[in-house]
């Protein structure tokens, strides 16, 4: 998933779709359980000051759990991409004036598969939920109280007014 910096400045759009199969930003999450392979559809295109944009969207699909319940299902996230790159002949000599969002590259030929899997790690939701109006598992019991109600009494009071309960019972 490359294009050529050199061809994007004189003015020749290169349009990058691919599927990329993605594996790294999820490690380490336990409610995500799959992760389909990710529909790239980038175009990159010369800018002012010898800048190269690429913008476009992600799209994939993930199988998760709700955070709630635990229920599994899919959800489908996608995910608007837009970097810059400039080309350099050093990386370690950066013009300080530049603004923060250009990617300084030295090769002719950039690799976007790194930038890829980080907006697709950035983007991945913090908690996913089967539905908005989900209710989530008793803490006393465990009954997924989306599928029936268990009449456990999850009422808590504060022990500091534990005395006032018998109070208003007269």
């Amino acid at each position: 998933m490359k294009f050529s910096f050199r061809d994007a400045i004189n003015g020749q759009q290169a349009h990058i779709r691919e599927t990329f199969e993605i594996e790294d930003p999820i490690f380490n999450r336990s409610d995500i359980r799959r992760i389909a392979p990710v529909n790239v559809d980038l175009t990159a295109a010369a800018e002012d000051d010898d800048l190269v944009g690429v913008t476009g969207k992600l799209t994939t699909t993930l199988d998760v759990n709700c955070s709630r319940c635990l229920t599994p299902h899919t959800e489908t996230v996608v995910i608007p991409f837009h970097e810059h790159f400039k080309l350099t002949d050093s990386t370690t000599d950066l013009p300080a004036d530049d603004a923060d969002d250009v990617i300084y590259v030295t090769d002719e030929r950039v690799n976007l598969i790194p930038y890829v899997e980080e907006a697709v790690f950035v983007h991945l939701p913090f908690t996913t939920l089967c539905r908005e109006d989900c209710k989530g598992l008793c803490p006393t019991c465990g009954t997924n109280r989306n599928d029936k109600d268990c009449g456990c009494s999850n009422e808590r009071i504060d022990p500091r007014l534990a005395g006032l309960k018998d109070f208003f019972k007269n």
